[in-house]
């Protein structure tokens, strides 16, 4: 039976075993690809991006920039797209109508079957995507350094990746997560997006979806869970290290601040476009795929400096909710109240001059300090483990360095094909 994923569509695997692979990649043109690309591949291969087979063509790309939907009417908010320039092209070899072999990390990834190369106004997709042209946007950086020409076409995986130490555990593709909800008996699962070392601010966010889902449940059907699904991909300095993510988000169920029964930890390949309200679009139909059927959006969801308002990714949600399968779970800020003497949220009580905000830069600049904080911003655990993991992975601190991007393990390899 058929797993059906965003859009209503059933989820996309395409993906060939071995033998197969080996006679299909025979006498094909070789095209090297970097990280970005090898991440689409793979999400795109293993149905993450469902119902996409492969990288878009002018018209669904067109259609994503101006309605935010594919041709056929699905919702959808990022283009997912094949760059390559006119000299590439032509030292390539490439036409359409010609299947080519992606290659990464000098091995066989995936074919691709040339439908369509075609070009587009850069700076009309970065004020469609990113509401913003400005070249300090992350995004349009990103966007306004791709190629001036796009392959379109199905994709089709030749080579499966290799998941380093410590990240295999986490690795989990849309059509294996839907088994491991059906075998925990979770009757409802919220997604926590994260690329953050977890404080309790997170974590109480975390309980307080888990509650919102499980209100409208009857007492015997009790099997609610929370899936973090952290995002590793492209990092800036002075982000956290994807070590410290991945583990410390687990570590809150080994620990027991949650359990087996209500927690999951796993990851996704993407390079963050901090796109805001259309990233958390993105967001909503990436956990859609996953079987997941409630997902957390906060406060300036996924966005970056002042370029969207608090709430706008809300407000984007609520516009096509109809068309979505995934149930939103609102919140705003989430502090600490002395008086209180809890954690609580804006709008709770009447305290306000007393608040005590979770700070990002407070707490990265504690975790830099490497002194333990009080119980009340970090678990000791998560803190003991985010040291250990600035020991053993990078280099000696928790942030990414020159040194962490020059000398880290890669998060996965492409072996030989044989």
């Amino acid at each position: 039976m058929s797993e059906i994923g965003h859009g209503g569509k059933e989820i996309v695997e395409r993906i060939l075993q071995p033998k197969e692979a080996v006679q299909k990649i025979k006498g094909l043109k070789s095209v090297p690809i970097g990280s970005q690309m090898a991440n689409e591949v793979i999400n795109i291969a293993y149905g993450w991006f469902s119902p996409l087979k492969g990288f878009m063509n002018k018209a669904d790309a067109d259609a994503v920039c101006n309605s935010m939907r594919l041709t056929d009417g699905t919702v959808w908010s990022i283009p997912i797209i094949f760059d390559m320039g006119d000299q590439e092209i032509a030292d390539y070899g490439v036409k359409e109508g010609d299947t080519v072999l992606l290659t990464y990390q000098d091995n066989p990834l995936a074919i691709l079957e040339v439908e369509e190369i075609w070009g587009y106004d850069i700076a009309n997709m970065c004020k469609c995507v990113y509401g913003t042209g400005d070249p300090k946007h992350p995004g349009v950086s990103r966007t306004c350094n791709y190629k001036n020409k796009f392959l379109g076409g199905p994709i089709t995986l030749v080579n499966r990746p290799r998941i380093n130490p410590p990240y295999e555990p986490y690795f989990i593709p849309p059509l294996e997560m839907r088994k491991r909800f059906k075998e925990k008996g979770w009757v409802k699962v919220v997604a926590h997006q994260t690329r953050n070392v977890p404080h309790t601010g997170h974590e109480w966010l975390m309980k307080g979806a888990w509650l919102q889902a499980y209100a409208d449940l009857p007492i015997d059907k009790p099997l609610v869970g929370v899936l973090v699904n952290a995002i590793i991909g492209e990092k800036r300095k002075g982000d956290y290290i994807d070590e410290a993510i991945i583990l410390t988000q687990d570590e809150l169920r080994k620990s027991g601040y949650f359990g087996d029964h209500n927690h999951m930890t796993s990851l996704t390949f993407w390079d963050m476009r901090y796109a805001g309200p259309k990233e958390a679009i993105f967001h909503a139909m990436l956990r859609t795929n996953l079987g997941v059927s409630h997902h957390m959006f906060g406060r300036d969801h996924a966005g970056v400096g002042t370029y969207y308002g608090a709430y706008d990714a809300h407000e984007l949600l609520e516009s096509v909710r109809d068309d979505l399968s995934i149930t939103p779970v609102y919140s705003m800020n989430w502090l600490y109240c002395p008086h209180c003497g809890e954690v609580t949220s804006e709008g709770l009580c009447n305290h306000r001059k007393e608040w005590q905000k979770f700070s990002g830069t407070l707490i990265r600049s504690i975790v830099d300090d490497g002194v333990k904080p009080p119980r009340l911003i970090f678990r000791p655990e998560v803190f003991d483990l985010v040291m250990e993991c600035a020991e053993k992975y990078g280099f000696g601190s928790p942030f990414v360095t020159d040194e962490y991007l020059k000398r880290r393990t890669p998060v996965f390899t492409i072996p030989p094909l044989s």
